[in-house]
């Protein structure tokens, strides 16, 4: 367990770090692990201003696809071809995080439209 802590520690910091030489396994949960943070933190969000049906999904969908663009084309600039191309990249991680907006989103809209309710009655 203490070498998983000093690895996910040093993989932290190679995920704040520009331009960072990367294996592709690292990468690959560099971006695995942004997708969980983008995921927990759309799903409080949307929970807490009550978005509805489709709509949060897409929104949901576009904004995580295109954070992880920026991430891997902009800052890193790395050359997606290394890791498997934009659809490998697109994939990685997509429906765990997904999944877990979901969690997160409908439990806290619940959770608010209870109070919301308890109040009202």
């Amino acid at each position: 367990t203490c070498c998983k802590a000093v690895v996910s520690t040093q993989s932290t910091g190679m995920a704040c770090n520009k331009k960072t030489e990367w294996e592709k396994d690292e990468f690959l949960d560099s971006v695995y692990w942004i997708r969980q943070i983008i995921a927990i933190v759309f799903g409080v969000v949307w929970g807490v201003i009550k978005f509805k049906g489709i709509f949060g999904i897409l929104i949901y969908v576009l904004l995580n696809l295109g954070i992880i663009f920026f991430y891997y084309s902009s800052y890193h600039e790395v050359d997606e071809e290394e890791y498997g191309g934009h659809g490998e990249l697109a994939k990685e991680g997509l429906l765990t995080s997904f999944s877990l907006f979901l969690v997160f989103w409908i439990i806290l809209y619940t959770l608010y439209m209870q109070s919301v309710v308890s109040v009202a009655v």
